[in-house]
């Protein structure tokens, strides 16, 4: 009876948030300029309809809801988990995702129809919930359990702690699947070939980007290109550097505007950017500015080499060429921090934050499940998973080179989310991309950064 009521869930859901996009694409088309009315009416008639659902079950009778933007296979590794989560509590549940998680979130919660569990894909948007009354806190000891099983756990439990509609901090999310950025990717067979060593310190990998030059060679491939997004790969590199010259409260000072773009020390972190990629000696081809990121670690692989690094996440291998294998074709290493600054090993990346929209028994059950070592193991052997976690079997990845990342992770002293996007979108994804490609270009690193603060000062 209740698999056969969260089958149905699902299928209308799935439907409801299927119908929406449609509708939004169908005006946004037409171009009716009727001020999103017939849009948001759509909208609200989902809401109103998930609502019923969501109420029948409102006693804790029925399965729990999550909600959250895995599909396709994402979607089937999770609900892998959420199998495991049955089989271990006996709690039913209910899953949809959705790739308008967003805005359909907002209106649910606005609702009162929202799910249980809400999967938010960054902290940004949950912490807003959290101001607007719209979360739950976690039970007492989950920041003291993250603490002691997560690798930088006073990271992960600063990421979910938020201020709620009080404006009293506290425990809101948890994280449960990471993405780590802070990686440089080379060719092994390039490296052996010219004797060269993996950096272990930021002294190394610049000693180490001199020495090719002097070799004849060209360190670095470098693009910022990406359509509309131009310019977000350079963000990471000066996120990566101000976490590699900075103690990590400064950095939080930086994403919340609390320390303006203007400071010294965020414009020396765009200078050490430009220290690889503004050196026409460093980087293939020169022009980074216009060389599309999807390209750019094509270099590593031509004979002979364009280039022989390239610092990107964990993602980039789906652009290498096609039959490349990680581990042996390309590999990777930890882009280092400086030993002279002792800062330790801080670590860039992404994750997702699991929060209660809609308290019940289930949903801290789910958060206690998710805390185990099964659990993220289940997702482990589905492959596209890392995990802070201190305590899984590492054995379960499901190869070598995914092994290796999570090392990077549990290796971690510090680690901190991407700053673009904790910053308002006019800024992280605006002012912050230009500059960067204005940067790149040869514009002054004050003179930009003074523009991108500008522009953060007009949306108060």
């Amino acid at each position: 009876m209740l698999g056969g009521m969260r089958q149905f869930l699902n299928q209308l859901q799935s439907a409801l948030v299927c119908f929406n996009a449609a509708v939004e694409h169908h005006y946004r088309r037409l171009d009716l300029h009727l001020g999103g009315r017939h849009l948001k009416t759509t909208l609200y008639m989902s809401a109103a309809v998930m609502a019923l659902g969501t109420a029948a079950f409102a006693d804790g009778h029925g399965p729990l809801t999550v909600f959250g933007t895995w599909l396709g296979p994402d979607q089937a590794a999770v609900e892998a988990v959420l199998d495991g989560f049955t089989a271990a509590t006996g709690h039913e549940y209910s899953y949809v995702g959705s790739d308008s998680f967003e805005q359909q979130i907002l209106i649910d919660a606005e609702a009162g129809s929202a799910p249980n569990i809400a999967v938010f894909p960054q902290p940004g948007l949950a912490s807003d919930f959290a101001s607007k009354g719209f979360l739950t806190p976690l039970a007492d000891g989950t920041d003291d359990w993250i603490r002691e099983n997560y690798a930088a756990g006073q990271s992960w439990v600063d990421l979910g702690t938020y201020g709620g509609a009080d404006g009293a901090d506290d425990l809101y999310g948890f994280f449960f699947k990471a993405d780590v950025k802070s990686l440089v990717w080379y060719n092994p067979e390039n490296f052996e070939d010219a004797g060269y060593d993996i950096p272990e310190t930021m002294e190394e990998l610049k000693a180490l980007t001199d020495q090719i030059v002097a070799d004849g060679g060209t360190p670095w491939c470098i693009g910022l290109g990406s359509g509309a997004a131009t310019g977000w790969p350079a963000t990471d590199w000066v996120e990566e550097m101000m976490l590699r010259t900075q103690p990590p409260a400064v950095y939080d000072e930086w994403v919340a505007n609390s320390m303006p773009f203007t400071d010294e020390r965020v414009v020396a972190a765009i200078e050490e950017f430009g220290v690889f990629a503004r050196n026409d000696d460093y980087v293939a081809g020169g022009a980074v500015a216009t060389t599309d990121f999807r390209d750019s670690p094509k270099g590593l692989f031509s004979s002979p080499a364009q280039c022989y690094m390239h610092r990107q996440a964990s993602f980039i291998p789906a652009f290498f060429p096609e039959g490349t294998v990680v581990g042996e074709d390309a590999d990777f290493f930890y882009f280092p921090a400086y030993a002279s600054k002792d800062l330790g090993a801080p670590v860039l990346g992404a994750g997702t934050v699991w929060t209660i929209t809609n308290d019940s028994e289930a949903a801290h059950a789910l958060v206690e499940y998710i805390k185990t070592p099964e659990a993220n193991e289940i997702w482990m052997s589905k492959g596209g998973f890392l995990t802070p976690h201190k305590g899984v079997d590492t054995s379960k990845f499901v190869d070598e080179a995914t092994k290796k990342m999570n090392d990077v992770l549990l290796a971690a002293t510090t680690f901190r989310f991407d700053g673009s996007d904790l910053m308002p979108g006019g800024v992280g994804a605006g002012s912050f991309w230009t500059g960067m490609v204005d940067y790149a270009g040869g514009k002054d690193a004050a003179e930009v950064a003074q523009g991108i603060q500008d522009s953060w000062d007009a949306l108060k």
